[in-house]
């Protein structure tokens, strides 16, 4: 059974940095593709970043520059390093993982930047 724990939210200054982690178990994750999306209240998920075994990153617009997607295969992990943090960053962020033409969630965690 897929599991998807993360850690790493909570409350920040604008400007400032965060580092989310997102540990997987249950299954072989170096194919697999890991990434982050983002919620807000009334408003549909959002693509924040993936990244594949092989390949760049994929970026949403909004976070190039500012946001760095990293994985450790060894350890199942998946990370995004958060700089320059806007308000508008303010989101339940959610692990995602695709492996096996199967989609895995985490439980997500909340991210808050104050202006």
């Amino acid at each position: 059974q897929v599991q998807l724990v993360e850690s790493g939210g909570g409350l920040v200054q604008a400007g400032g940095s965060l580092r989310l982690s997102c540990a997987a178990s249950g299954g072989i994750f170096s194919a697999a593709t890991m990434g982050w999306y983002r919620q807000v209240p009334g408003k549909q998920r959002e693509l924040v970043a993936t990244i594949r075994t092989l390949g760049s990153p994929n970026y949403a617009d909004d976070v190039k520059g500012r946001f760095t997607i990293s994985r450790d295969n060894a350890k199942n992990t998946v990370y995004l390093q958060m700089n320059s943090l806007k308000p508008e960053d303010t989101a339940v962020y959610y692990c995602y993982v695709r492996r096996i033409e199967l989609d895995y969630w985490g439980q997500g965690t909340q991210v808050t930047v104050s202006s």
